[in-house]
């Protein structure tokens, strides 16, 4: 473990999933004091493996903390972990520091963040972007809202495990932004399987199809990076059977916020619509716990993996 710098922190860390879990661990590199807690023993022995201390419960780890950092799957969960029965937020003193990194509902961060203001709680919320292979590499890109002065606090701790820190506002304003982003991807994964899939109906090779896609106008990260037909690149889930990645239930949950955000506010979002189906039809046939690129199955059928 790195030795502990002047500005180390003592950080709670509950959620250790495969992406709280690489976070954590960078944290503890980075010579910060992390007691993490996980309902997965198994996650919970994998980050004491890595130097994290590990606690017997959620009220635990947070002992001591000056720093409490969260990335749970839904905003139920988080709601819960600080203002259920027991929450964290009425034993946590004046002063601490919340960062939660779950990709929640907008309203729910807000509910929390008014809650930890009124017992001078400092919370931002932080989703991230950069999947588990980001995560592990300390590579993400952090999505904020909150107080410019937490953020500032906050800064070191994000840079362990990440690159780029963005800053969109108040309470909530990093949960919109993501489900922007997330909204945007999922539509952007659907129609370059779905492109693909035509030009290789049509005997076009899908990895030369791509490799030009990739330098012209229809570039993407789809194209890029995470393409979603199989032995195009060969990094990619898509070229695992779409193992491991981010979910295709991931996507459908991030879409359904992203729809739920949208009616609050009357704005139009067909596509984002339209892509939410598709998630859901991909998750009706078997696909749900499959990397979200699997959605091109849909339009390609066995051909396409």
């Amino acid at each position: 473990m790195a030795p502990h710098a002047a500005s180390a922190e003592r950080v709670a860390f509950i959620g250790l999933g495969h992406m709280g879990g690489p976070m954590a661990a960078n944290l503890v590199k980075a010579g910060h004091v992390v007691t993490a807690f996980d309902l997965s023993e198994a996650a919970l022995a994998k980050a004491a493996e890595a130097g994290a201390i590990a606690a017997p419960s959620a009220l635990a780890a947070v002992e001591g903390a000056s720093v409490v950092m969260s990335m749970l799957p839904a905003s139920r969960h988080v709601e819960a972990l600080y203002l259920g029965e027991g929450g964290l937020l009425a034993r946590l003193p004046a002063g601490t520091l919340v960062i939660d990194c779950s990709t929640i509902a907008p309203a729910s961060a807000q509910r929390v963040a008014e809650a930890a203001a009124a017992r001078g709680v400092a919370m931002l919320d932080a989703p991230v972007s950069g999947g588990t292979a980001g995560a592990a590499a300390g590579t993400l890109t952090f999505i904020v809202g909150g107080e410019p002065s937490a953020l500032d606090r906050a800064r070191p701790l994000l840079a362990a495990m990440g690159r780029h820190v963005f800053h969109l506002g108040g309470a909530g304003a990093g949960q919109v932004a993501k489900l922007c982003n997330n909204m945007a991807l999922g539509v952007i994964m659907a129609v370059t399987g779905e492109a693909l899939a035509l030009g290789a109906s049509h005997g076009l090779d899908p990895r030369a199809l791509s490799a030009m896609m990739a330098v012209s106008t229809g570039r993407s990260w789809a194209t890029e990076v995470c393409n979603p037909w199989p032995g195009v690149k060969p990094e990619a889930p898509a070229s695992r059977g779409y193992a491991g990645g981010f979910g295709n239930d991931l996507m459908l949950k991030d879409l359904g916020l992203a729809i739920e955000a949208a009616l609050q506010v009357g704005a139009a979002v067909p596509l984002g619509e339209l892509a939410r189906n598709l998630y859901a039809l991909n998750r009706l046939a078997g696909r749900g716990g499959l990397d979200f690129s699997s959605v091109q199955q849909l339009v390609a059928g066995p051909a396409g993996g």
